[in-house]
């Protein structure tokens, strides 16, 4: 009975130890992208308006590709990459939403 609940609580800090680091990293990318927007706006509001832009085209690009139905062949390479990077944002905006870093 001991080693199952040394068992347990093993996991149970392993889980709440992984959770906390990506928190972590999640704020701290949500800091530095907010960063690199302000530093941007000051140099060129143009340029950074831009870059923005096509950001979000490229992450909805890999909304669509992650989110449509399948089709019968190879996916692009340009498709992987997009649904890749629009599945880490999720899980970025998703820990970054909860934890508090205002």
């Amino acid at each position: 009975m001991i080693r199952g609940v040394g068992s347990f609580l093993k996991e149970l800090l392993g889980e709440l130890a992984g959770e906390v680091v990506l928190t972590v990293i999640a704020c701290l990318a949500l800091a530095g992208l907010a960063l690199a927007f302000v530093w941007g706006w000051e140099r060129s509001p143009l340029i950074t308006g831009g870059i923005g832009g096509a950001l979000l085209a490229f992450l909805g690009y890999g909304g669509f590709e992650l989110l449509r139905p399948a089709r019968p062949g190879r996916r692009g390479r340009l498709a992987g990459v997009a649904a890749t990077a629009f599945a880490v944002a999720a899980l970025f905006v998703a820990y970054a939403w909860s934890c508090n870093c205002s």
